[in-house]
């Protein structure tokens, strides 16, 4: 029995024709029959070459255990998600590499309601099962049938913006040659029945499964520039760009700047509390000042969570929070099964942002001034535990308070930062902030940079 090597913490990716192919995505899909044990299950791919076969294989062996599937054909991961729970099935699978090499591919996979199947929740089952290669078939086999949820996949994604009060706004952007541009095609066809004054200036907006323009990964910082030139070129409101399959999306301001996700959690979280008063909001541990301080501003609760979608996912579930966001770009809804969205946010900012009558660059320049951070860095060390343990005993001593729920986070009167280290590589990744203090921020990043690169 050799190991399965794609399987990951929260999915399934691997390199093509070693790590994963079409024997072992039918054995997953199997395995997965067996484990969850699903009625129907409903499926979709993103635009790699290799997205179709793969899905077929892993629904050939869904139906061969007896399960009837559902193809919703190609989509986002949130397509999935709402399917699922719209149609009240069994489970859903979505096949996607997001933003991994061209030569990967992958799986998500979710249970009734769209509940997350990670390890704690029956992936590391259905990678055993699928290792062991040993499957009960049915006598009678599933059937495989096309289906379309993407109507009212429109109307709920429309419902999170007032019609009326919307302003006029031209938007840049760019699908990133991904799954995103069918889904922006029919919300702008929407957009105009609703009269709804919204005009797209789109970008690399062909499903291409070459990838011409690259692998579509806003956090590069060559395509943030791509991306933040157009806004500035065709003197658009704001600028939006997508990964693969548009479960993150990320912004510009009408200058051109890229904006880190952190401050979209703090915009996010004010715009649920203006309509739900005292809810809760599940936060990461990697930047959370500002959160923290919007939310409380806002007569909300803040609860920090492990981060990670099974983690946030559980404990807005837990807490009944109606809205949930990672400074990854990762953002979480309630209203959408808990799950995560790289349509509702930009949404609700547009919305946000007709409410107030302002801008994006104004909204957020403020809280970057309060609180500022250079942003997630990455470096590689030799060794990632020992080069913690000797930033930790630099710093321990005079903090005033200490975190360990992910990595560790160091708190004092005026900074913090959080460092953990990746978990598939030998890599550590630093976030930091202060209270207002631009020049201590850097500082305090090289101080500790230049510890980690002792370490390198």
């Amino acid at each position: 029995m050799s190991e399965l090597t794609c399987f990951k913490a929260y999915d399934i990716r691997g390199k093509l024709g070693t790590e994963l192919d079409t024997s072992i995505a039918y054995r997953i899909g199997c395995a997965y029959a067996q484990v969850i044990n699903p009625t129907k299950v409903v499926v979709g791919e993103d635009v790699r070459a290799t997205s179709n076969e793969i899905k077929n294989a892993f629904a050939q062996g869904l139906m061969d255990m007896g399960v009837d599937v559902l193809d919703i054909g190609l989509c986002g991961t949130e397509e999935i998600y709402f399917a699922t729970k719209f149609l009240g099935i069994s489970g859903g699978a979505m096949i996607t590499a997001s933003h991994n090499p061209i030569d990967y591919n992958g799986l998500k996979l979710v249970r009734e309601d769209s509940k997350p199947v990670s390890n704690d929740t029956g992936l590391l089952d259905i990678k055993l099962s699928a290792e062991k290669n040993d499957f009960t078939f049915a006598d009678v086999k599933g059937t495989m049938s096309v289906v379309d949820t993407t109507k009212e996949y429109i109307e709920h994604l429309i419902g999170y913006v007032a019609i009326d009060t919307l302003k006029p706004m031209r938007i840049v952007v760019n699908g990133g040659n991904g799954a995103a541009a069918p889904t922006l095609d029919r919300l702008e066809v929407a957009f105009k029945q609703k009269n709804i004054p919204i005009e797209f200036i789109k970008m690399n907006h062909e499903p291409d499964s070459t990838f011409p323009n690259g692998i579509p990964n806003p956090l590069l910082h060559e395509q943030q520039a791509v991306t933040g030139d157009q806004v500035k070129a065709h003197k658009a409101d704001l600028g939006i760009a997508w990964d693969g399959d548009f479960d993150r999306c990320f912004l510009w301001d009408s200058d051109g700047r890229f904006i880190e996700g952190y401050y979209i959690v703090g915009l996010l979280a004010e715009a649920f509390l203006l309509k739900n008063p005292g809810a809760s909001i599940i936060h990461d541990p990697r930047l959370l000042w500002n959160t923290i301080d919007i939310v409380e501003q806002n007569g909300g609760k803040a609860i920090q969570s492990q981060t990670g979608h099974a983690y946030i996912k559980e404990i807005m579930r837990k807490e009944d929070a109606v809205y949930g966001g990672e400074m990854s770009a990762h953002h979480y809804f309630k209203d959408f099964a808990y799950c995560d969205s790289g349509m509702i946010p930009w949404l609700l900012v547009v919305d946000l942002l007709s409410r107030r009558s302002t801008d994006l660059q104004t909204l957020v320049s403020k809280r970057m001034t309060a609180y500022p951070s250079p942003g997630e860095i990455n470096r590689k060390v030799a060794d990632a535990d020992v080069a913690i343990v000797a930033v930790r005993a630099k710093f321990e001593a005079d903090s005033i308070a200490i975190d360990t729920t992910d990595g560790v986070s160091l708190s004092f009167e005026q900074w913090r930062f959080n460092l953990r280290k990746s978990n598939t590589e030998p890599v550590v990744r630093l976030n930091l902030e202060t209270r207002g203090d631009a020049v201590l921020m850097q500082a305090k990043t090289d101080e500790i940079l230049a510890i980690l690169d002792a370490h390198a």
